[in-house]
This record gives C-alpha cells, structure tokens and sequence, in this order.
C-alpha cells in the first residue's frame, strides 16, 4: 500500500465486517478456553498435592514417633534361691526383674500380687529374656547384681512421648496414676534414656508392641521379589521380543496382544484365586511362602513387561534394523545385537517399576494365606514368611494402639523402598536412554 492510500493518523477505522467480527469472537473464544484449561490443569496439579502433602503427613505424623524408643536400665540381683540351674528357662525372669523395679521405686508387693503386676505392666519381657540369655551364657552370674537394659512396655513407652496424658480420665487409659507416678520417678532419677529404635529394623514381628520390627517383612518381601524378577523380567522380554520383531502380524497375534493389555488391567486379587487354584491347591506349593507369592506376583507383573518391552522395541529407528540387514546381519542377530541392547533402557525402567508396583500388592498375598503371623525371619524360599504390605495389614488390625504407630512406621518404609525402586528406574532411563 502507498503513502498516499494509507490512512491519515488520527482517522476513524473502517467498520469491520461481518466476517471479521466473527473471526475476532471465535479467537476470543478460543484464548477463554485455552485460559480456561490452563486453570483447571494448575487446580487439578494443587489439589493432587494437598492430598499427597496430607496422606504423607498424616503418615509421617503418626509414624515417626516409632523411630523414638526410650529404654530403662536397672540392677538385678539373680536370687540363686530363686533360679534352679538345672532348668533355667522354667525361671519367671519378669519377676525377677519386678522385684529389682520395686525395689529401685522404694515398694512393696502386697499378699495379691497387685503391685508386682502393676510393676510388669510397665516393664518389657524383653529385659527376662535378656537375663536368661546371660545365665545361659554363664551360669556364675547367679548370686551377682548385674545391670540390664531394655525397653519398656509399649503404653509406658507412649506415656514418655506424650501420647497417654494426665489430663485423660484414668479409666479411660491403660495405666494409672500410681504406674504414671513411677514412671516419672524413673525419668526423674536418670534410669530412663531415649534414643534412635534401632530394634525396629532389627527384630520381626511379635505380640508385643515393643518388640516388634520389620527385619522379617523386609527379608520376605526381598525374597518374594526376587522370585518375581526371575521369573516375569526374562520371561516379559522374551515374549515382547518375539511378538514385536517375530510374530507373524494375524489374528492370532492380535488376539494375544489384546489379552495381555486385558489382563494388564486385571485386579490383582484375581491373580491371588489364580495363585491358590493353580500353586496351592494343584502344584502343593507351601503355602505363605516367598516362592508362591513371587510366582502370584510374577503372573500380575509379566502383563505390564511385556508392554513395557515392546514400547521401547517399537521406540527404536527402523533405520538401525535396516543398516543390520544391510550389511549381512541375520534377523535374530538384528534383534539381539542391535535393537534390543539400545531399548534395554525403557526395558529395565518397565521391570523396575512393574516390581515396585508388585512390592506393594497385598491383596493377592492374602489369599496365598501370607496373612499369617511369622515371628521370625524367612528360613527359606518354602518357608513361613511375610512381606511388608501384609505387615501393615497385620498390625492395623491389632488391638493394642502402639502398634498403629508401627502401622504408619511400615508404611513409611515401604514408601521409601518404592522412592527408591522409582528413582532408580528414572535414573537409569536418564543414563543410558538415547535421543533419536
């Protein structure tokens, strides 16, 4: 356009037309709409955060107090009128210690009992095994003072972190006040030190709060998972090889594919009645056992390997399987010496992930009957063991309340074990993937 067909500075602007007027209104309504959308995805981000930021809170806040244990430490004298050398283990070792409590508190049992068995409701049968272990060890400490420490008793324990006030109405709480009185008297004279629960980590289940660890459920669930990735990873790989770069594309491979993206999608108690059907119930495999709950685990997991597998066979450049071809290169060759070591990247996050999903399934495991309560650490990959979703389930439904601090506590591990098994997949995609 020329100078002089230009409109002067300062001149009205031609009316728009109809067209354009319509143009102008769909672009806005397209802006409102972006905006609009924008909007509701920040919402949806923020509220999926408050929610996370509130369950691991919710979590944490009731967990971390388990980390926390506070011990006691007392004299003991081994009464040797009171201990038969000939059967040390028919000894009652908690009144034996009781004794050395009331005795340390300034008391007296009475003609009922009642007092010694107030005494024992604050103190960890922990401290009587200790003994019977050192007398076992060495019988000439009968006669002798020696110094034991141990935990207290689960309510004393939570008394010490704040959890069981004064202010609550004594019949609406497990110890009284003449218990609560002792207990500040044993914090008051030094006998009571708080520190890291180390026994937390290093003892397995037990019926009594105190005692109770994860040792055994980490060793289970360590157990179980290795089943699984020996079984599902090669056998997920091969099988998403053979599909992706083998199988002749007809119906029967259409067939199978959409199978194994159905049962992908399967709720994982159905592989648990699949478990017991096929491994328990035909097969004799034992049952609550780390061999039966990895193989129920490796039929949920090889589903989500397979697909896993293929994505990343189908991410690699035709290109690469043509320059194999192309310089002599057999089909199998192609496959194993080029194609699938450049997809081992999203092959090996694919596996650790569908193994970090499998580490958190408790309900298949329930109806294998790994619901059981195993005091100690798995002896074999046939024997008695559980894992530590199960555990979490165990002690939940527990009556005695420390132990859903031990609920939260667990839960706090299997979370960071997850953390752990995600970071790794993102961090071995990050190392070794390749852009194309």
């Amino acid at each position: 356009m020329t100078d002089a067909a230009q409109p002067a500075v300062g001149s009205v602007r031609a009316p728009l037309t109809a067209q354009q007027v319509a143009m102008e209104a769909r672009l806005k309504k397209r802006h409102r709409a972006e905006t609009w959308f924008k909007a509701q995805g920040l919402a949806a981000i923020i509220v999926a955060m408050v929610f996370l930021v509130v369950l691991v809170g919710r979590i944490v806040g009731q967990g971390y107090s388990t980390f926390e244990t506070h011990t006691l430490s007392v004299p003991v004298y081994l009464n040797p009128e009171r201990i038969d050398t000939s059967d040390l283990e028919g000894v009652n070792y908690d009144y034996i210690v009781a004794e050395a409590m009331m005795k340390k508190l300034g008391v007296v049992d009475d003609d009922l009992g009642l007092v010694s068995g107030k005494v024992m409701d604050l103190t960890s049968r922990d401290l009587g095994f200790q003994l019977l272990n050192m007398l076992k060890a060495d019988k000439s400490l009968i006669g002798k003072t020696i110094t034991v420490t141990g935990p207290f008793k689960a309510d004393a324990d939570l008394y010490f972190k704040g959890e069981i006030k004064r202010s609550t109405p004594q019949e609406d709480r497990k110890l009284d006040d003449q218990q609560l009185n002792w207990l500040d008297q044993l914090k008051n004279d030094g006998s009571v030190k708080s520190g890291f629960n180390f026994a937390f980590f290093t003892h397995s289940d037990s019926t009594e709060p105190e005692q109770a660890g994860v040792l055994g459920a980490v060793v289970g669930s360590a157990m179980m998972l290795l089943i699984t990735a020996l079984i599902a990873v090669p056998m997920g790989v091969m099988a998403a090889v053979y599909l992706e770069e083998f199988a002749p594309k007809n119906r029967w491979t259409d067939v199978i594919e959409v199978n194994i993206n159905n049962l992908a999608a399967v709720p994982s108690i159905v592989y648990g009645l699949l478990g017991l059907a096929l491994f328990i119930n035909w097969l004799h495999v034992p049952r609550s056992s780390p061999l039966v709950g990895g193989l129920v685990l490796a039929l949920m997991a090889l589903p989500t390997v397979i697909i896993a597998t293929r994505s990343a066979l189908k991410a690699v450049p035709p290109s690469i399987r043509e320059a194999a071809l192309g310089v002599g290169a057999s089909k199998t060759q192609t496959v194993f010496h080029h194609v699938l070591p450049l997809a081992m990247p999203g092959v090996m996050t694919g596996a650790i992930l569908s193994l970090a999903h499998a580490l958190g399934e408790t309900a298949p495991l329930l109806m294998i009957g790994m619901v059981s309560f195993v005091p100690g650490v798995p002896e074999g990959f046939t024997g008695a063991a559980t894992v530590l979703p199960v555990q979490v389930f165990i002690w939940e439904n527990a009556s005695e309340r420390a132990f859903h601090e031990r609920t939260a506590a667990a839960i706090i591990v299997l979370l960071v074990f997850m953390i752990v098994m995600n970071a790794a997949a993102v961090i071995l995609r990050r190392r070794f993937e390749r852009r194309w």
